[in-house]
């Protein structure tokens, strides 16, 4: 499984390229896509980012709606809106206009490690909102939730 960590600011060129972290590109080296999957953040000025198994993964998910429902239309655009973003010899991806457009990027890309999927923002607008996530984390007094314990037989207790 991928995971992606810290947080990494690269210069976009004026072709659209930008360089994918060594590490989240490290992380998706036993992928069966040698890049990424982007598309635009459903609640955020951000731009999604994982790898082919994730998005594997959520489609599957995706299935378990019925078919013909409000929710299965309505979160299937993730897939409508997703990119696969191909590494070039040297790790860069070209992030689409659209994508660019909706996270206002525009000469550097901020990309986020959040565990199990990464997102891509504009450097400032990061910052303000990652800000912004600590102030209600610390008013909210939020804490992970503790790993169950493990049973004799492997399971959980």
């Amino acid at each position: 499984m991928a995971l992606f960590l810290s947080t990494f600011i690269n210069k976009v060129d004026r072709k659209g390229r930008v360089s994918v972290p060594a590490t989240f590109r490290a992380a998706l080296g036993a992928q069966s896509f040698a890049g990424i999957i982007a598309f635009p953040s459903f609640r955020l000025p951000a731009i999604e980012g994982t790898g082919m198994d994730r998005m594997e993964e959520l489609s599957a998910r995706h299935d378990a709606l019925s078919q013909f429902s409000e929710d299965h239309e309505n979160l299937g655009v993730v897939f409508a809106d997703s990119h696969e973003l191909s590494f070039d010899s040297e790790g860069r991806i070209v992030l689409p206009p659209a994508l660019s457009e909706h996270a206002g990027i525009t000469d550097l890309a901020a990309f986020v490690g959040l565990g199990r999927s990464f997102q891509i923002w504009e450097p400032n607008r990061f910052h303000q909102h990652q800000a912004a996530a600590r102030d209600r984390s610390r008013r909210q007094g939020l804490v992970l939730p503790a790993k169950a314990a493990q049973g004799p037989e492997g399971g959980t207790s």
